[in-house]
């Protein structure tokens, strides 16, 4: 069975890339026919921007582009996240543990927080769940998630802001160091100011305790610090691995295969490597799948080379989750 537990409606910054992400996720599913670059087209893709931007992101007609890949594909489970910094409700949280002084870096993040935190958590929960019924009557199983950013010394503040909410899953994701969101493109030469095996080490120690939490059911891409590319030996990592892995199966968390570094960004590689997955398999770590998706003609991708890939290692059943529980299922 195949399955996406990590798929985005919408990201900011609302840059032109994401104008060009949009129209071609719209391309996908509704084609313009005029002739390329002429001003019909131009003026069919400026309406298919405007409708794209007037029914946002918490519309049926948007999110059924996700439904029609889903059943493309062969999905039978579907579930929805999005950052848990969209939401105006968490901005103490963001603001306390992230830098957003008045240094350049601080500058630069609270700007960018400015500019994704733009939705209400109350309507995100609430339109997932009335989709849930119409997926089904498709064939798809569609799961309500949220992908929550963990930072020591949170947990009461986080398990707050997500209590009331009826989850089936929810997410612990690592994108920070000591405040630097070390997956921002504008801030990647920070990591030239590191000793990287000392930065990775900290990173994997915030991976630990995000586990032991017991807060989250599983953890997204859990090397995603590689994303630029800066990296030390990864022979110098192996006993890092070892330990995220002795730690996920004593908290009995799961994570994920997630593709998301492998076509969206400089590094080229899924999460976990290939090195670290090997070590989390033999430790028994269980595992659900993933696109990282954040435009609707994603969702799903790589499923079947990462189905495949896990089957030739021996892994024969996938995590699924609803209600807060995890549901072991067949992968074949």
């Amino acid at each position: 069975m195949k399955v996406d537990y990590h798929i985005h409606l919408e990201e900011g910054p609302y840059s032109l890339s994401f104008v060009e992400k949009s129209l071609n996720a719209m391309e996908h599913f509704e084609p313009n026919k005029e002739v390329r670059h002429s001003k019909n087209w131009l003026e069919k893709n400026i309406a298919k921007m405007s409708k794209r931007l007037e029914e946002g992101e918490y519309s049926r007609w948007w999110l059924d582009f996700y439904l029609e890949e889903a059943i493309n594909k062969g999905l039978k489970e579907v579930g929805i996240v999005d950052h848990l910094y969209r939401f105006k409700e968490t901005k103490a949280y963001f603001t306390k543990y992230m830098d957003v002084s008045s240094s350049e870096m601080g500058i630069k993040q609270a700007r960018w927080l400015d500019q994704v935190m733009v939705r209400s958590l109350p309507d995100f929960v609430k339109f997932i769940q009335s989709q849930k019924e119409h997926w089904a009557s498709k064939g798809v199983q569609l799961k309500l998630g949220m992908e929550a950013d963990y930072f020591v010394g949170g947990e009461a503040e986080l398990q707050s802001l997500l209590e009331g909410y009826d989850f089936d899953y929810i997410i612990g994701s690592v994108h920070f160091n000591n405040g630097w969101g070390f997956d921002n493109p504008d801030l990647q030469r920070k990591f030239l100011e590191y000793d990287l095996l000392e930065l990775y080490k900290n990173h994997f120690e915030t991976v630990k305790k995000a586990a032991e939490s017991k807060m989250f059911n599983f953890i997204a891409h859990l090397d995603n610090l590689k994303v630029f590319n800066y990296r030390p030996d990864e022979a110098s990592l192996l006993g890092m691995y070892k330990e995220v892995a002795d730690i996920l199966v004593k908290n009995d968390v799961a994570t994920e295969i997630n593709p998301g570094l492998f076509y969206r960004y400089p590094v080229k590689e899924m999460c976990p490597s290939s090195h670290f997955l090997d070590i989390l398999i033999a430790k028994g770590v269980k595992f659900t799948t993933s696109s990282d998706s954040h435009f609707p003609n994603d969702i799903g991708i790589y499923s079947n080379e990462i189905k495949n890939m896990l089957l030739e290692k021996g892994v024969q059943e996938i995590a699924t989750f609803e209600k807060r529980q995890r549901i072991m299922k067949p992968l074949i």
